[in-house]
């Protein structure tokens, strides 16, 4: 297990940033477990809904957390509007970064994450398998 603390950038895809991080460190598997900052605008999905709602304006960032895996991620988040009003759901791609955000990834190098079909809840959903270990032995 690696701890990845991030800060990322105004202006960056919250979503695609992490996955992005975690493909670059040659990862496969990670979950974000804390996250903070500020988005503008915040793009969720909400419990049960097939459409993501947008939360137009600045909003900060209560919770996120979540699995990223090389072809896909599962992030939830709660986030706070400018009268104090928090919503939260599952995180959509197109969530800006305003000021910041500052996330902390564990990478888990020994499994590999991806999301695959799953009939039973018509969604693609994690699967976890270990990741493929380099032959040992002198060969001989």
């Amino acid at each position: 297990m690696e701890t990845l603390p991030i800060r990322l950038l105004p202006g960056q895809d919250l979503r695609r940033a992490l996955e992005a991080v975690v493909i670059e460190r040659g990862g496969h598997a990670a979950f974000v477990i804390s996250g903070i900052g500020s988005l503008a605008p915040a793009i969720l999905r909400f419990a049960g809904a097939t459409e993501s709602t947008t939360i137009a304006g600045d909003t900060e960032i209560l919770t996120l957390c979540g699995s990223v895996a090389g072809n896909g991620s599962h992030l939830h988040a709660s986030v706070s509007d400018a009268r104090g009003a928090v919503v939260g759901g599952h995180l959509a791609y197109g969530c800006t970064v305003r000021t910041t955000a500052e996330v902390l990834l564990v990478s888990l190098p020994e499994w590999r994450f991806s999301r695959e079909p799953d009939a039973a809840t018509g969604y693609d959903e994690l699967a976890v398998r270990p990741a493929a270990r380099p032959p040992t032995g002198n060969g001989a």
